[in-house]
């Protein structure tokens, strides 16, 4: 249990001014560096068919290209160290000295603890964890059944290592949507801005529903330079542009969504483990299709209608009852005080 305190140490202009430390910082650093930014040529408008993607010049470079990817890593990964050491400073700031010279300790493990990053297994059974972690998959029953019907789950035939798992996580392109990517943003944007919050004593409510939108909203100049790649991908003709605002508005409001759900997940738990794994998993299954699986299988289409309703209840109910820890510090049980 990290060190609290009975009042909010801190004031919500400080938690203010250090969620948009953590959110230019990360957001900026992905555009600092030359070699992480995106280059396309000027006239590109008579390069392509209207409404499909056109083919890259060599002196071209997109946010797939191994050099930005690589790039775009290092200043992450960078941006967060500084965001989890600016956590550090403030908890170190507001730790009495006399706890300091009895335990030199404190301040780290109050940090580590605030940011989810240790497991309680002295007030909690391992379940409080797991369970968590299974939210997201069952609100994923509808697109998992149907990948189990085309036979690509894993261990399935049309499924293989080599083929299916590998990729994910031993390829840029991997590395960025499936590890570096999820885990930094969860750190930054959940655990850093949250923790935060809740020492500036923020209502749960705000801290679920606003963190992601302010999020969301300062994300946007990142979205935004997704859609310029999308327009220039495009061949910069109206269609392209249609194409390059639909997905950004469509890309904001999925980060909104899913920022709620990881932001109540981590204040239920108090730990940094399930948004994590909910965000690699919903990244490896991409947004459900339900029209296209329908398509795919025109002859199972009620119970792939089944199967869609059987998750979105089943997430409604795992999320009350599958999240609750017992000693959360974000969310105490009912009758027990409130603490910073």
């Amino acid at each position: 249990m990290p060190l609290v305190f009975a009042e909010p140490p801190i004031s919500l202009p400080t938690a203010h001014a250090l969620a948009a430390f953590f959110t230019i910082s990360y957001v900026g650093s992905l555009y600092l560096s030359k070699s992480a930014r995106t280059v396309y040529k000027t006239d590109v408008s008579n390069d392509t068919t209207p409404g499909e993607e056109r083919t890259k010049d060599n002196e071209e470079r997109s946010r797939d290209d191994p050099v930005v990817i690589r790039a775009r890593l290092t200043a992450g990964s960078i941006s967060t160290a500084l965001s989890v050491g600016a956590v550090y400073w403030l908890v170190r700031s507001v730790t009495p000295e006399t706890e300091l010279v009895k335990d030199p300790s404190t301040a780290l493990k109050s940090t580590l603890a605030r940011l989810g990053v240790t497991i309680d297994f002295a007030h909690n059974s391992p379940l409080y964890i797991i369970f968590p972690c299974l939210v997201i998959p069952v609100l994923y029953i509808g697109p998992l059944f149907v990948d189990w019907l085309a036979e690509t789950l894993p261990f399935q035939q049309r499924w293989s290592v080599q083929g299916n798992l590998l990729p994910l996580f031993t390829t840029l392109i991997g590395l960025r949507n499936y590890v570096v990517g999820p885990i930094t943003e969860e750190i930054v944007f959940r655990a850093c801005m949250l923790a935060i919050y809740h020492m500036a004593g923020a209502s749960r409510t705000k801290m679920i529903f606003l963190t992601p939108l302010v999020f969301g909203f300062e994300l946007s100049k990142a979205h935004l330079h997704h859609a310029w790649d999308t327009y220039n991908q495009y061949g910069r003709t109206a269609t392209a542009a249609r194409i390059a605002i639909l997905s950004t508005l469509f890309q904001l409001t999925y980060t909104s969504l899913f920022g709620f759900h990881c932001a109540y997940l981590f204040l239920r738990t108090g730990s940094l483990l399930p948004p994590i794994v909910s965000h690699v998993f919903c990244n490896i299954m991409g947004f459900p299709q339900y029209s296209y699986h329908v398509w795919m299988f025109p002859t199972r289409r009620r119970p792939i209608q089944m199967a869609y309703l059987l998750g979105i209840a089943g997430y409604i109910y795992t999320m009350r009852w599958w999240t609750q820890a017992d000693d959360s510090l974000f969310w105490p049980a009912p009758g027990r005080v409130a603490r910073y």
